[in-house]
């Protein structure tokens, strides 16, 4: 019987791949911006209601995924078939390249949480003229990634809750945008989609 090159590869190797890579990304742009005294994350730290809900579950949910991951790969909890689990991968690793440019675009101005005193730039170029989140996208693409690689109930609820709540922050973000930047952002808005595309004209 012929077995298929997905069949030969080891998923949790894949999988851990894709996670070290993903938050090495983001540990190593944090320490960088800290040696040159910039707080990147401001998660938490707005007073209005909103915006600091949001964060907060955010940033429980964001974190409380990782030990489902990790647990389901260490575990083998994982339901569907080898093809699956290479798209999955596949999907992950553009997650990872995805976050990895959106946080080099944004040089200095990228922050986790919106920022309560700190003034940045609007960053229009580069991969945000394809995206106006790719770092959310690429967030989504890496849980997507390792939900495919390792698909059972417990990844299922955490990514779709993780999703639902990086979606939340991106309106959240936007709102603070159209304050912040005013007709700049709204022109940013009509040339480029939320998460992926330009539009015509």
């Amino acid at each position: 019987m012929k077995i298929s090159f997905e069949e030969n590869l080891s998923f949790n190797i894949l999988a851990l791949f894709v996670l070290v890579v993903f938050y090495s990304i983001y540990l190593i742009k944090q320490w960088s911006q800290k040696r040159r005294g910039i707080q990147t994350m401001q998660i938490g730290r707005r007073k209005d209601v909103g915006s600091h809900r949001v964060e907060t579950l955010m940033g429980i949910i964001t974190v409380g995924i990782i030990p489902i991951q990790l647990s389901s790969i260490i575990f083998g909890w994982s339901y569907l078939g080898a093809n699956a689990r290479f798209t999955g991968f596949c999907v992950g690793v553009l997650g990872d390249l995805i976050f990895f440019v959106s946080v080099l675009s944004m040089k200095d101005s990228w922050r986790a949480g919106i920022p309560d005193k700190d003034k940045t730039e609007l960053v229009t170029d580069g991969i945000y003229a394809y995206s106006r989140n790719p770092a959310f996208l690429g967030f989504d693409l890496q849980y997507i990634g390792v939900l495919l690689m390792y698909f059972n109930v417990l990844t299922v609820i955490f990514t779709l809750f993780a999703v639902l709540m990086l979606h939340l922050q991106i309106i959240e973000e936007e709102r603070y945008l159209r304050v912040t930047f005013g007709r700049e952002y709204m022109e940013y808005c009509q040339r480029v989609y939320r998460y992926l595309g330009r539009r015509k004209g």
